[in-house]
């Protein structure tokens, strides 16, 4: 697949800390003979939105990285977000300021395909669009109600898009008609990040525990790319068995 026209202009960067409760050095766990970073790093680059970087506060993930033929950057440890930690590594990326696109792909989705990272972009072709992002439907009942699946209620917008009107660990909205499973996986105007990164936590932010609604709640506009599958995220043994499994098979 050609790059997209856009590439000069498109910056894809993948926070990755180290630390982490339930799986310990999760970005370093080997999944299909390379390290769960690296498995991430080759699906953004197979996007061919643009050039690709980790951006992460341990010297081992920078050393994986570099290892692979990556690039990386080293950020503060104290960060308490991925969009925090971009930010910083987008001013020692690109301090002239070219990129005008930010692609923020999570460092823990091994399996996303090239095509779901693709679609979060495609929003932004509308200029009134601050942030886009994906999502799926949603098939079976324990997801519908499982507050660890985060939904997205919108308003349609075009073809397979909707604009976000709320983020929402319930299950909503009510009645008849698809729920869908928002995926972590967001593309910025570089101006739409820089307003956000300044926010203050939100009131329905804190509530929910959803760090997009504080976009929402200062007016930007989300629009939202709906796709077909959500890609594995590992955050504990059983899913990393999972993903090894589902990357063995592909290989």
């Amino acid at each position: 697949m050609a790059r997209s026209k856009n590439a000069s202009q498109t910056l894809v960067l993948i926070p990755a800390r180290l630390a982490s409760t339930r799986l310990p050095g999760k970005p370093l766990v080997e999944i299909a003979g390379l390290p769960m970073i690296v498995q991430v790093i080759r699906r953004a680059e197979a996007a061919k939105l643009g050039p690709v970087w980790v951006a992460t506060d341990d010297l081992a993930i920078q050393t994986a990285v570099e290892k692979a033929g990556g690039h990386a950057v080293m950020t503060r440890k104290d960060h308490v977000s991925g969009s925090d930690r971009i930010f910083e590594a987008l001013q020692t990326i690109d301090p002239k300021k070219k990129a005008k696109i930010i692609v923020n792909v999570q460092g823990d989705l091994p399996t996303v395909e090239p095509a779901t990272i693709r679609a979060a972009i495609k929003p932004l072709a509308d200029k009134a669009v601050d942030i886009s992002t994906v999502a799926a439907p949603i098939d079976n009942e324990y997801d519908r109600v499982n507050p660890n699946v985060v939904k997205v209620v919108g308003s349609a917008a075009g073809k397979n898009r909707l604009r976000a009107l709320y983020f929402t660990r319930a299950a909503a909205p009510s009645g008849e008609g698809p729920l869908y499973h928002h995926i972590g996986l967001y593309a910025y105007r570089r101006a739409a990040l820089e307003k956000f990164v300044k926010l203050k936590p939100s009131g329905l932010e804190q509530r929910e525990k959803l760090e997009q609604l504080r976009a929402l709640e200062a007016g930007m506009r989300i629009d939202v790319m709906i796709v077909d599958a959500v890609p594995l995220g590992v955050d504990t043994r059983a899913e990393l068995e999972k993903a090894r499994e589902m990357l063995r098979v592909k290989s």
